[in-house]
């Protein structure tokens, strides 16, 4: 055997044990998949290369349209924005989310980082697996993800003033019919998640109160001395009516019979 077929037949068992190595980890379990134990350093650069290189790959076959610098499309794309990113991405003047915190890989300050046109449309509309990024393109025509792509170009030379300027005349959630609920819409309705000039851009995230006390018990004390707790009466019991007693029948005295 030559010294090049003895190094192929290194190189096959190396390839083989290396596959059965990464195959008994995954079978075992060993690997932990939990977002808060970050890849070791060989996954995390193979998962970051692999995900830039596709993105970029499939990004240059797109035609960027040529009015994107219109400002109707950046005000539109600012609406949409602020519903349905901001938790993840961030708004100016705005600190990190729980969303934000608790998600790996943590997703892009968008308020601080500029991302090409043609790879912002690409991602919003396809998503990214395994990575919390959905595809907005399931719910949203091309043209109102080209306004996000639009709106992108200019966040990171926002304040938060001019966001909130933008917003506030974008017309709000609205991407062609493919809303769902609780986001605000063109027409000034109201929005209970994140927007411009409720308690996110208000100094941070809206903060939630995870750990409410418990309503008080009622204590009261017996004439034997022996004390009683009580917890409070739920709703229900509260609205439900207590039976009327049973009416008994007065006793005269005297037998009857029947």
């Amino acid at each position: 055997m030559n010294s090049i077929s003895k190094t192929l037949l290194a190189m096959a068992v190396v390839a083989v044990v290396a596959v059965g190595g990464v195959a008994a980890s995954v079978y075992s379990g060993a690997y932990n998949v939990a977002a808060d134990d970050p890849h070791t350093r060989p996954v995390h650069t193979f998962m970051e290369t692999a995900r830039e290189r596709s993105i970029a790959a499939r990004a240059r076959q797109l035609q960027v349209p040529a009015d994107l610098a219109d400002p109707a499309r950046i005000r539109q794309g600012a609406g949409n924005y602020d519903a349905m990113c901001t938790g993840c991405h961030l708004s100016p003047g705005v600190g990190p989310t729980e969303l934000s915190k608790g998600l790996y890989p943590a997703p892009p300050d968008l308020t601080r980082t500029t991302v090409s046109a043609a790879e912002a449309f690409w991602v919003i509309k396809h998503g990214i697996k395994a990575s919390g990024m959905p595809a907005w393109g399931k719910s949203m025509a091309d043209d109102y993800i080209w306004n996000m792509a639009a709106f992108l170009q200019q966040l990171p030379k926002l304040d938060k003033a001019q966001y909130a300027a933008l917003v506030a005349n974008s017309g709000g959630h609205s991407h062609g019919g493919g809303e769902t609920g609780g986001h605000s819409h063109a027409g000034g309705e109201d929005d209970h998640h994140s927007g411009a000039g409720d308690a996110q851009m208000e100094g941070g995230a809206a903060e939630h109160d995870h750990d409410k006390a418990p309503a008080s018990t009622t204590t009261h004390t017996h004439a034997d001395g022996k004390r009683h707790e009580h917890a409070p009466a739920s709703a229900d019991e509260v609205r439900a009516p207590k039976p009327a007693p049973v009416a008994q029948p007065a006793d005269d005295g005297h037998d009857h019979q029947h």
